[in-house]
């Protein structure tokens, strides 16, 4: 492969799935909440806050419940971390899938970097069940997987895009990271890879552009 790119380094959710966004806003429509209520104090702590310590697996389900219900009734609205837990449900994307399969056969190594929870909490339906047998097969398709929950650390603090790089046996200017949030593409882009911002509800430009810059045709 002659090509200067050597690897593509993707999220997970609202990449490959729904975004998780989506939900918290037809959580707050639903109850009258300012928009980005949810998202307002997530980043209102960034890093220190319940759900990035949940994020690296720093806090038990029982104290995430805790603590983000006490963050959230702060700043006017109480949401449990099990409430919470319930907005994440997302629907895979086929299209982003189907992509990652051509960049695996046109040789490319392929990475996720994904910040997730230790636990969620299931109902046991067929449904979410089918749901996550569906997402565990995408993740087996990377050629290397790190989640912020095992690796206890997340994104955007650039520790875990060393890792991965340090994992793929790459520098930063032959790989590609796609993302759906801007401040985790930051870091990525600050290392020098090239990035590509994931928009919501279509994942549609995102491929278009992986497709440009790496010569592939995924139609």
């Amino acid at each position: 492969m002659t090509h200067r790119f050597k690897a593509v380094i993707f999220d997970f959710g609202g990449v490959f799935t729904t975004s998780p966004v989506e939900n918290f806003a037809a959580f707050e429509k639903e109850h009258g909440l300012p928009d980005r209520f949810i998202g307002g104090v997530i980043k209102s702590r960034l890093h220190d806050g319940a759900f990035a310590r949940f994020e690296r697996a720093e806090l038990t389900p029982d104290e995430f419940d805790r603590l983000f219900a006490e963050e959230t009734r702060a700043a006017g609205f109480e949401i449990s971390g099990r409430d919470f837990a319930r907005l994440l449900d997302v629907a895979p994307k086929p299209e982003m899938t189907a992509a990652l399969r051509a960049v695996k056969a046109a040789g490319f190594k392929t990475g996720c970097i994904t910040n997730n929870f230790p636990s969620i909490e299931s109902d046991g339906s067929p449904r979410l069940e089918a749901r996550k047998a569906e997402l565990a097969a995408i993740y087996a398709a990377f050629d290397s997987v790190i989640e912020s929950s095992k690796a206890g650390v997340r994104k955007p603090e650039p520790r875990i895009y060393e890792m991965m790089l340090e994992r793929l046996a790459l520098p930063a200017s032959a790989c590609i990271f796609l993302d759906d949030l801007g401040v985790n593409l930051k870091p990525a882009r600050d290392m020098g890879m090239t990035t590509i911002k994931v928009p919501f509800g279509d994942v549609g430009p995102a491929i278009g552009e992986l497709s440009r810059l790496l010569g592939l045709d995924f139609a």
